[in-house]
Parts: C-alpha cells; sequence; structure tokens
C-alpha cells in the first residue's frame, strides 16, 4: 500500500479538503498513472453531496482523468512508461458476463467498478477513490490511450462528457446528411455538437436560451433552435433523423418527440430522475423511440479518443488549482462554466 495526497469530502455537507488516502502496491496487470489533469463533472457533485444515496465517506471524486504511466507490472504489455493515457468512470469489472464479453462493461452484470465510491475488489473493505489524487493505479484492461496531437488537459472531460455524448450517437449510427438536434447546450451538449458535425450531420443547437446561439455556431452548429419559440418548433416538426438529449434535470420532452420524423430516436443521456409525464401518442403517432445511453464500453471509449485524435477533438474547459474545487462546484451548478472545468493536479503536489 502507497499512501498519496488526495483531494475529498468527508460527509455530505462538507467541503472538499485534502486527504491522504492508500493506493493499492502495483499488481501483475496494474499499470501506475502519475496524474496531470482531471476533470469535474456534475457526478463528482452529486456524489459528494449523497445526492444519489448510498455514498460513502470519504468520496475522493474525479473519473475524467489523464496522466502518464510511471510503472506497470510483469504481466502488462499494451502500456510503457511515458506513454500519456487515461482513466474514466471505470476501473474494473466481474469480465465474465455477457456484457462484459460484449465490450459494454458499463452494464456488467455484476456491478462494474466505478472510479470512485465503489467497492475495490483489490483491497478488502475499501471503496475506490477518484482522480482528485497525485496517483491511480489501474488495471491495465481500462487504462487508454490518449493521441499525441490533442491537447492533454482539453482531453480530461472527454473520459465521461466525450464517450457519454459519443456513444449514442455511434450506437445509433448517425451519418453524413442526417438530421441531428443536440437539446441543452453545457458540458455534454457542447460535446454533442462537436462529434455529430465531426461526423457530417446536418447539426442543430436546440436550447431555451437564444444567447448561447452565438457559441453553437462557434462549437459546430449549422443553426440554432429555440425551443421555447413555437412557430421555430413547428418548422422543424417532424424533420429529425436523431435528437441527443443533455438537459440534466427533469423536464418536458413530449415537443421534442414532435420533432422526430417515423422511426426515428431520441436519446437521453442527462436527466438521471423523473422525468415530466410523457404523452404515449407521441410515440405512437410516427412509432417514434425514447431510448438511454450510460457512457460507454473500454473498446468504443478508445474509439472515442482515437476519432477525436482524427478530428482534433477535445472540450472547451477553464483550468483551475485544486484548491479552488469548492468554488469550481458552486460555479458549476449555477451554471458557470464555459464548458467544463479541469483540475491542473500539479497544484496538489505542490
Amino acid at each position: 500500500m502507497e499512501t498519496i495526497k488526495a483531494y475529498g469530502a468527508t460527509a455530505a455537507d462538507a467541503d472538499l479538503k485534502p486527504l491522504d488516502i492508500k493506493r493499492r502496491s502495483l499488481q501483475e496487470a496494474d499499470v501506475k498513472i502519475d496524474i496531470l489533469y482531471c476533470g469535474v463533472c456534475h457526478s463528482d457533485i452529486h456524489t459528494v453531496r449523497n445526492d444519489w444515496g448510498g455514498s460513502s465517506y470519504p468520496v475522493v471524486p474525479g473519473h475524467e482523468i489523464i496522466g502518464r504511466v510511471v510503472a506497470i507490472g510483469d504481466g502488462v504489455k499494451n502500456f510503457k512508461e511515458g506513454d500519456l493515457v487515461g482513466v474514466g468512470c471505470m476501473v474494473d469489472s466481474c469480465h465474465d458476463c455477457t456484457p462484459c464479453h460484449n465490450d459494454l462493461e458499463q452494464f456488467c452484470e455484476k456491478g462494474a467498478t466505478f472510479t470512485y465510491n465503489s467497492k475495490d475488489a483489490h483491497i478488502d473493505n475499501q471503496r475506490t477513490y477518484g482522480g482528485y489524487s497525485t496517483t491511480v493505479t489501474v488495471d491495465q484492461q481500462f487504462v487508454l490511450r490518449v493521441p499525441d496531437n490533442i491537447d492533454a488537459a482539453a482531453a480530461a472531460p472527454l473520459l465521461c462528457a466525450g464517450i457519454t455524448t459519443y456513444s449514442p450517437l455511434s450506437h445509433w449510427k448517425v451519418k453524413e446528411g442526417d438530421k441531428v438536434g443536440v437539446i441543452g447546450l453545457g458540458g455534454l451538449g457542447h460535446m454533442g455538437i462537436k462529434f455529430a458535425a465531426a461526423m457530417g450531420a446536418k447539426t442543430y443547437m436546440i436550447t431555451t436560451s437564444p444567447d448561447k446561439a452565438e457559441d453553437a455556431k462557434r462549437l459546430g452548429a449549422d443553426a440554432v433552435i429555440i425551443s421555447k419559440n413555437e412557430d421555430e418548433m413547428q418548422q422543424h416538426k417532424g424533420t429529425f433523423d436523431f435528437l441527443l438529449n443533455t438537459v440534466p434535470v427533469k423536464h418536458d420532452i413530449n415537443p421534442y418527440l414532435e420533432l422526430l420524423k417515423i422511426d426515428a430516436t431520441m436519446v437521453m443521456v442527462g436527466a438521471i430522475e423523473p422525468l415530466e409525464p410523457m404523452n404515449g401518442g407521441n410515440l405512437i403517432m410516427g412509432r417514434k423511440r425514447v431510448a438511454g445511453s450510460l457512457i460507454g464500453g473500454i473498446k468504443e471509449t478508445q474509439e472515442m479518443l482515437d476519432f477525436c485524435g482524427e478530428h482534433n477533438i477535445v472540450s472547451d474547459i477553464e483550468m483551475i488549482d485544486m484548491q479552488d474545487i469548492n468554488t469550481a462546484y458552486e460555479r458549476l451548478t449555477s451554471n458557470d462554466v464555459k464548458y467544463r472545468f479541469v483540475i491542473d493536479m500539479e497544484s496538489l503536489k505542490k
């Protein structure tokens, strides 16, 4: 075991503060990573504040990790010291169930081991600790190779916000010429625009805020629809091949369903809570679908990173020091960031 520096919370109503945590010793299949950058996700806040229940303290968040390999176990063949790598939302799974065999570790039937606040199968009676720390040790199968040609700091949010939006666009086979709408312009929505545009889709930002139109076009949107404008919504009724809904809170999805073509799909990736009642007629009249999507498996996440390398895609970020994390949480809760915070972990090491 090794004791390292970290930042975490000891209770749901406590600020994050410096902590010492223990990491497991390097095992045969392990990769030890010196953490350079870590993104800040809404899930971090929800877990720290126990919004979803089940948080076990202390909580050390962070599942958008970029770093350099500093040591490898004797059984590791695909990574070497000095490699630029990433760790996303998962660090292990059972490896034996049908989802795991199908590269869908996020749906592991025995429960994926998430990067923080999961039971660590390698250490008795310990939870996993995330990337708000100096180092992390991870099984090689859950380490990702980061393209050298993209900005390492801005790549951090790709490990959650990136794969969360890439996965449904890829799974539902969005292609050149499709009309795609991205609902909500935040950390997820801005990545959805970038990916859909890079895939060649005719990309629309659908938002309640007219003041977001200029930025949406800068990110790659061909046009913007103001969802509160009934005339604009009516003009696009029944014309979309695919909708990616990134709104993170309870809302009415009925107006968006009316935008879909026959046999088209809207995928929910934001709201992990009850929605406003849905009118079944909006599905029946057009054989439309509402679906959900959760991050992506390791294979697909690597595909996403390679796609980002090919198309030079990264997140729009604001860099912060570790010591500013509590202020960043308040700002993120108030939607005061464009579009993701990333922690420079050198600040923790100092």
